[in-house]
């Protein structure tokens, strides 16, 4: 059994394996876009880890006494089973797998992502639903592997199974079901870092990008923790059109021992976070993606030593027409 991939291995055809973010990963790697490296956990490792534990039989069970009317079977069924899959021990194989590949990127630092196999598409979207854990080092891996796992049950992630099902996507057994991937990938400690979308949200303007830019992690824009600075470009001669700048006096960055943790900005939260060559180069970027995608894109990007990275794209699902 195939219990891992590297990005090079995988595309956007791996969706079922590796889960939309580990396959779009894959996909923008292998077309060139600057990717930190990294490899998947595959949605199989997690099906054997509860085949191994016979966990499958005690969610089906679970989630049977579900009534979607009633948060609070959604709640109790959520609580049961991550208190199962997170004392449960993981199958040896899989844990000897991941470290020995883990070792083999060569970073202390990773980000340890979920990926489920239901996300990321036009019709379903997942995004933000389940966890992401930055800054995790080797003491610490296995554990937040197997908290990625159990955030396939929260009580968010069961009721949007239930919407599913209601809509005759899928079922709610875990034998054809959505299953969840875990991306491991090697932790770029931005001094920026944001969004960006290849098609203004708002506007819905073809021909204008917007990029969202913060200081530190990524993670205290999607999270909503921060306001971002935002730049508009027009595609077709990458002019700015407009810079909103947005004073920001803390930030999030790693810690000293594996975690994260909030700084004061001070002075510095008051500047222009990218420069306007960093925008243009980074507009570039955003428009490359789009043409290779042949659709809208919402972008995660991160910015270290002077180089821009990509952690993240998926299509935007809230535009007009959008197919």
């Amino acid at each position: 059994m195939n219990y891992l991939k590297d990005f090079q291995n995988l595309d956007s055809e791996c969706v079922a394996i590796a889960g939309g973010k580990g396959a779009s990963l894959g996909e923008m790697t292998q077309a060139g876009i600057p990717v930190p490296s990294g490899f998947v956990i595959l949605s199989e490792s997690f099906e054997k880890f509860l085949a191994d534990t016979d966990l499958n039989i005690e969610i089906n069970s679970i989630l049977s006494k579900v009534n979607v009317k009633e948060m609070h079977t959604i709640e109790n069924a959520s609580e049961k089973i991550q208190a199962l899959i997170l004392s449960a021990n993981m199958p040896s194989d899989i844990a000897t797998e991941i470290l020995k590949n883990y070792q083999k990127l060569g970073s202390k630092f990773v980000a340890v992502r979920s990926s489920a196999t239901s996300e990321d598409s036009a019709s379903a979207a997942w995004a933000g639903q389940l966890d992401t854990f930055l800054n995790t080092i080797e003491e610490n891996l296995l554990e937040n592997v197997q908290k990625c796992w159990a955030s396939l049950f929260t009580p968010r992630a069961i009721f949007y199974r239930f919407e599913l099902l209601e809509r005759g996507k899928t079922q709610i057994s875990t034998e054809d079901h959505i299953s969840v991937a875990v991306v491991i990938q090697k932790m770029i400690q931005s001094e920026k870092s944001g969004i960006a979308f290849s098609v203004h949200p708002v506007t819905q303007d073809k021909n204008q990008l917007i990029i969202e830019a913060g200081f530190g992690l990524g993670e205290a824009i999607v999270s909503g923790s921060v306001t971002p600075d935002s730049y508009v470009v027009s595609k077709e001669d990458l002019k700015i059109i407009d810079i909103n700048i947005s004073e920001q006096s803390r930030a999030l960055y790693k810690k000293e021992n594996g975690g994260n943790e909030w700084r004061d900005l001070g002075e510095e939260g008051k500047r222009q976070v990218l420069s306007e060559k960093e925008i243009i180069e980074l507009s570039e970027l955003i428009i490359k993606i789009e043409k290779h995608y042949g659709f809208p894109c919402d972008i995660e990007w991160a910015f270290e030593n002077g180089e821009f990275f990509i952690t993240q794209s998926r299509p935007i699902t809230t535009l007009k027409n959008n197919k």
